[in-house]
């Protein structure tokens, strides 16, 4: 698949979010190493933190489809609606959280994925790696001295 295809998977799945409060819908696309894809869309909720990420849910369906330990690439995007596209020129990338959810799934794959952020036109993809975007991160292995 090309990086154009699950890019464009990623803002179609965006389309499909709840976001009624936010208005900034968020798509994800995570590709297996063996080329099954899965998608997911942010879902909000009047309280606020009870809330999902797309990459969230992308990587829930990714566990139940292929297994975190498979994947090899994700693509995000994110930006409001106008009409029926997404749209938008400010690039996006996963928040905190979702960092720490990619990286453990790239510690059980030992792979430094790579994540396409996108804009919501798709104008601007950036190529980063889980590594890049979440350095010294914190793992399954920083667990090991609580025996």
């Amino acid at each position: 698949m090309t990086e154009e295809e699950l890019v464009a998977l990623a803002r179609s799945a965006a389309l499909k979010a709840y976001a009624p409060y936010s208005r900034f819908h968020v798509g994800c696309a995570i590709e297996s190493v063996d080329g099954e894809v899965v998608t997911g869309a942010n879902m909000e909720n009047a309280c606020y933190r009870l809330g999902i990420c797309a990459e969230q849910s992308a990587l829930t369906a990714a566990q139940h489809k292929f297994g975190l330990a498979k994947v090899a690439r994700i693509a995000v995007a994110g930006g409001g609606v106008d009409g029926d596209d997404l749209a938008g020129d400010l690039t996006c990338t996963p928040c905190g959280g979702c960092r720490q959810a990619i990286l453990e799934a790239a510690q059980l794959s030992g792979r430094d994925v790579q994540i396409l952020c996108s804009n919501g036109e798709g104008s601007s993809v950036e190529r980063r790696m889980i590594g890049e975007l979440i350095p010294f991160g914190f793992g399954a292995a920083n667990l090991e001295d609580a025996g």
